[in-house]
């Protein structure tokens, strides 16, 4: 590597491929490991972990020795590259892994991989998974020991049939459904595979492994249940099944614009809800013993899938328009997006974020739990966390909590709460207006007020 690249390197400090390290030792190894189960990186000898270049004692043996313990520690063995560059007058060893095409690399018996700047030791699950990944084989794939063709019904065959035809990504499909499954990989030598269960079976094997979704409505975080449902179905019924469920316990306006038809609108984007379903079902880790759970609230609906990401992702790629796609089950994730249910791998999330906004809601939330992947959809834009990301100053946040609970505002009681003068507060409101938040009523005078915009029409259940 060129110098110019090493000194940009230390400047940017340690991260997710990116580590110092003053002397080589026990440790190296195990970020060797780590990044040949990630994305690969680079490892500075002689750099402290605050980016102060020390230098090394670099003998003629050493960079051939390091290399060798590498190698021996690995399994497989990772080959590096090593090289030293002049620093300010010190010697640092470069050392560059690459991410090794047969995953994972374990490093005397423990396996690694690198979670932002530090290494995380796997876990026989994680294991699992990566091997899949790198072997090209998903959990779906598998057969099923105790079930045969038997188990499969037909008439769920030629649904899917029907509907890939109707979506025009499944063209000409003329094969008995037995054999168009044993065609597309989900019956192989007779036997049905965990895919061809979950999607086509005529009962499910296990509710302990299988797909029951688990619904409920909640007042105060789940002290009072007001409704308690599991859904026990075939993968492609589940999304409907579930959508009914979420339909009956969130408000719908309805509008009339002079149209024979009147105007649904309902306080959650509906897309962006069974979005988020189908997601959790085709990414779903369903050897895990738990089930996917959806949660209504009064502010908000959160929808745990008990699947942590898979390697390679982060919850701020979640966010970006373009991110890879890793498919944790990739025969469930065909069917999906033959039937219209996926319109592109890899966007699923950004739908999400873009249906919400376009609805008027804050962008949902995202957070991985020991549990698995959790997605919150909050209905009450007016937080005091969003209002500040959007730049309202602490007065008028606290007008906008004030007019939450009273349900309006004038410019005398903004002066009186806010402990302002007229001008400042005239200020704040018509900023209050310009940026959406608040709606004038009235033109001039006492009998002017400030409502919270999209509030005057009223929610019928």
């Amino acid at each position: 590597m060129e110098k110019k690249e090493i000194i940009k390197l230390i400047k940017d400090g340690e991260n997710e491929t990116n580590e110092y390290k003053e002397s080589f030792d026990k440790e190296t190894i195990e970020t060797a490991g780590a990044f040949a189960n990630t994305k690969g990186g680079i490892i500075l000898i002689g750099v402290s972990d605050k980016g102060k270049v020390k230098g090394v004692q670099i003998g003629k043996e050493s960079l051939k020795d390091w290399a060798n313990q590498i190698s021996q520690s690995t399994d497989p063995r990772v080959i590096p590259e090593i090289e030293t560059v002049e620093i300010d007058g010190k010697n640092i060893a470069v050392i560059q892994i690459k991410e090794f095409p047969i995953k994972p690399v374990s490093v005397k018996g423990r396996c690694f991989r690198r979670v932002k700047n530090s290494n995380r030791v796997m876990t026989p699950q994680e294991i699992a998974q990566m091997h899949m990944i790198a072997t090209g084989t998903t959990w779906d794939s598998y057969l099923v020991d105790d079930k045969t063709i038997k188990d499969i019904d037909p008439r769920k065959v030629e649904k899917y049939i029907a509907l890939a035809q109707e979506t025009g990504r499944k063209k000409a499909i003329s094969s008995k459904p037995i054999e168009l499954l044993t065609k597309m990989k989900f019956i192989r030598d007779g036997k049905p595979t965990w895919a061809a269960v979950l999607l086509f079976g005529k009962e499910t094997p296990s509710p302990r492994l299988l797909s029951p979704i688990h619904c409920g409505r909640f007042k105060l975080d789940k002290t009072i249940i007001l409704d308690d449902r599991m859904i026990d179905t075939d993968l492609i019924s589940l999304v409907d099944e579930t959508m009914d469920f979420l339909t009956k316990h969130i408000n719908v306006r309805y509008d009339f614009d002079g149209k024979p038809r009147r105007k649904e609108t309902w306080e959650y984007p509906l897309e962006a809800l069974r979005e988020a379903i189908i997601n959790a079902i085709v990414h779903r880790d369903y050897p895990f013993p738990s089930n996917i759970q959806v949660e209504v609230y009064d502010d908000r609906i959160q929808i745990l899938n008990p699947g942590k990401l898979l390697q390679g992702l982060t919850i701020s790629d979640l966010y970006k328009r373009e991110h890879e796609s890793v498919l944790r089950n990739a025969l469930i994730a065909q069917v999906f997006y033959d039937i219209g249910f996926i319109e592109k791998y890899g966007s699923g999330t950004t739908r999400m974020i873009e249906l919400c906004r376009q609805h008027g809601l804050p962008d949902p939330e995202f957070e991985e739990l020991s549990s698995g992947l959790m997605v919150v959809f909050r209905k009450d834009v007016y937080t005091e966390e969003y209002l500040r990301k959007k730049g309202l100053n602490e007065r008028q946040v606290k007008a906008v909590m004030y007019v939450k609970e009273r349900g309006r505002i004038t410019n005398k009681e903004y002066q009186e709460i806010c402990d302002i003068k007229k001008r400042q507060a005239t200020d704040d409101l018509k900023e209050l207006e310009s940026t959406g938040t608040f709606e004038r009523i009235g033109v001039t005078g006492k009998g002017t007020y400030y409502v919270l915009r999209g509030t005057k029409g009223a929610l019928m259940g």
